[in-house]
């Protein structure tokens, strides 16, 4: 398989949505069976990755988000990490993606950002995690679900000690760029993925599009890693007939217009999360198959430029509107000229008045600058009330 981080900041790519939700349809119990659906059940996982594979999706995610000591031991797993590993990895062969990445989620021990010993357990999770994966083939791993950035920090560290694989990092968040834990904010994580070299940098969130997008955004501005959007599908209603703030992502064709919407916002990786079926995946697919990653900083350099254009556009109309009334006043004058009588024409010569007369057809021109400013403030003026208008 192709190296991933070749295409960083060049190919759109979609990552897989959570087979757990595929699981969770058919009746498994995913919070206490995945672990063992994996090792006694493989063909129930094959059949949701197959799914994920037709649908397009460059890249598939393994279901290894609970391979952390403490994960498996809630799981009354202690001690299969490794076959749960291979039996995970071992699921996604058969499809030949592009790209593989082996999901880790929280590990769940309570944890004091106060306390090094705390810190340091948890950091010791991820690090055991990770070398279950030593020697074999993956293309990075996928962190996910965290809901605060010492959480955060503990995976990254515990990751890069062991590992220089790519790492996609990403954080729950609402619609405002609060975490779960309802104090740390998008861009305070995006800075604890940058010092901790992350390779790109994510949200997950149930907020509409546009807020999707305005966070995207914030990530762009607070560090210069690739950007990874998941867009949470809440529970599916067949009567639901239209997006709501509760489910905006109600049907997979409202996918489209937010998978373009976020990568003209600079996103490169999609993803549907929540209870997305593979439908959701192809509807990212085929919005953004083929497509590269859309560089917000130039869209706006373009609008800049679009805007410039504009405002010379609208000069130059403005200064042929005001050319075009001083050449109708200068019109009027020799029209009133020459209905003079001579001697109405000599004593206007002769008058006292050291300034031209505005009759007089040679200043015209000159008495319209100079003595009738009111054409130039009134054109542009009349403009704006014609545009009112």
């Amino acid at each position: 398989m192709p190296d991933i981080q070749l295409r960083f900041h060049k190919d759109m790519l979609v990552l897989s949505a959570p087979i757990a939700a595929a699981l969770r349809r058919a009746g498994l119990d995913t919070a206490r069976d995945l672990e063992f659906t994996l090792l006694f059940e493989p063909d129930v996982v094959e059949e949701a990755y197959r799914l994920e594979s037709i649908a397009g999706a460059q890249c598939l995610v393994a279901a290894t988000g609970g391979v952390t000591p403490a994960r498996l031991a809630a799981a009354s797993m202690d001690g299969r990490g490794s076959d749960v590993v291979e039996a995970a990895l071992e699921a996604l062969r058969p499809f030949r993606p592009q790209h593989v990445l082996a999901s880790l989620e929280p590990c769940g021990l309570p944890l004091d950002k106060s306390s090094k010993a705390s810190m340091t357990e948890n950091r010791d999770q991820y690090a055991r995690a990770a070398r279950l994966f030593a020697g074999r083939e993956l293309d990075g791993f996928l962190l996910e679900g965290f809901a605060s950035c010492a959480d955060l920090m503990c995976a990254l560290a515990g990751l890069r000690k062991v590992t220089d694989a790519p790492i996609l990092a990403s954080v729950d968040v609402d619609g405002e760029g609060v975490l779960a834990n309802g104090r740390d904010t998008l861009e305070e994580a995006c800075a604890v993925m940058a010092d901790f070299e992350a390779s790109a940098a994510g949200f997950a969130t149930a907020a509409g599009q546009d807020e999707a997008c305005a966070l995207a955004r914030r990530a762009a501005a607070a560090c210069d890693l690739p950007l990874l959007a998941s867009l949470v599908v809440g529970r599916r209603d067949a009567r639901q007939q239209g997006p709501t703030a509760e489910n905006p992502y109600y049907c997979p064709d409202a996918m489209v217009a937010a998978a373009d919407a976020l990568r003209a916002a600079g996103v490169q990786f999609l993803r549907a999360v929540g209870d997305a079926t593979p439908a959701y995946t192809g509807a990212l697919v085929a919005t953004t198959v083929g497509l590269d990653v859309a560089d917000a900083g130039a869209g706006v350099a373009v609008d800049e430029g679009a805007r410039a254009e504009a405002l010379d556009a609208l000069a130059v109309q403005m200064r042929e509107r005001v050319s075009a009334a001083l050449g109708t006043l200068a019109a009027e004058a020799e029209a009133a000229a020459a209905t003079l009588t001579p001697e109405e024409r000599a004593a206007a010569g002769s008058a006292d008045a050291p300034a031209p007369s505005v009759l007089d057809p040679a200043a015209s021109s000159d008495a319209a600058s100079v003595a009738s400013p009111g054409i130039l403030e009134k054109a542009p003026a009349a403009d704006a009330d014609a545009g009112r208008d």
